[in-house]
C-alpha cells in the first residue's frame, strides 16, 4: 500500500478481533512511530505496550463516560499509550522558545500518526483516544514525574468495516497567498 492510499483509507477502528498481533508486526509499527520527525530530534515520546488484561480494563476506566473507544480499549489485544517527555520538545537550553510553549503534543501527534498509518498498511486499526482522565492513566501506568501521558490507541485486527466520514473539499480549507483568498490550482 503506497502512503497516499495509507492516509485516505485508514479509519478509526473501534471494534477489533481477539486474533493476537505478532511481535514482528508489532515492532514495525513501533518503529514507524521511532522514525518520525520531531522538534530538534528530541524524540520525547516514550510508548508502553499494555497486554495485560486487568490494566486494558482499568484504562478503559480512565476513558470519559461514553466515549465510543471504551469497548475497543477492553476488548483490543494491545493497546499502547504514548507518553511524552515534558520540557525537551520546544525547548532552547531549558527555556521554550514558541509562544506555543512545550512542544511536545506535535511530536506526539506525528509519532501516533506515523504508527496508525503503519498498522493501517499492515492490516491492523487503531483509533486515537485523547479523551480520558490523563492523571489516572499515568496512575495505572506508573508514569514518572517529568512525563505526561498524551493519548493511547487500542491496535488489533479490524472487526468489520468502519465508514468513510465526508471530506471537506480543498477549496474550503486551502487559501492562496493569504487567509481568505480563495484556493485555485495552477
Amino acid at each position: 500500500m503506497d502512503t497516499l492510499e495509507a492516509i485516505k483509507t485508514r479509519r478509526s477502528i473501534r471494534r477489533y478481533k481477539t486474533d493476537p498481533v505478532d511481535d514482528k508486526i508489532l515492532a514495525q509499527v513501533l518503529e514507524a512511530a521511532r522514525w518520525s520527525p520531531s522538534w530538534a530530534n528530541t524524540q520525547c515520546w516514550r510508548f508502553i505496550v499494555v497486554r495485560n488484561e486487568s490494566i486494558k480494563q482499568e484504562l478503559a476506566g480512565a476513558l470519559s463516560p461514553n466515549n465510543p473507544a471504551t469497548n475497543a480499549v477492553k476488548t483490543a489485544p494491545i493497546i499502547i499509550v504514548v507518553c511524552a517527555e515534558l520540557n525537551k520538545s520546544g525547548f532552547y537550553r531549558g527555556n521554550a522558545v514558541t509562544v506555543r510553549g512545550d512542544w511536545f503534543m506535535f511530536d506526539m501527534g506525528i509519532a501516533m500518526e506515523n504508527l496508525a498509518l503503519a498498522a493501517h498498511s499492515l492490516g491492523l486499526g487503531t483509533v486515537h483516544v485523547g479523551l480520558l482522565d490523563h492523571k489516572k492513566v499515568e496512575s495505572i501506568l506508573g508514569v514518572p514525574e517529568g512525563y505526561c501521558a498524551v493519548e493511547l490507541t487500542p491496535l488489533g485486527y479490524p472487526d468489520g468495516e468502519a465508514r468513510t466520514p465526508p471530506r471537506k473539499e480543498l477549496a474550503e480549507i486551502v487559501f492562496n497567498d493569504k487567509f481568505g483568498v480563495k484556493y485555485e490550482t495552477m
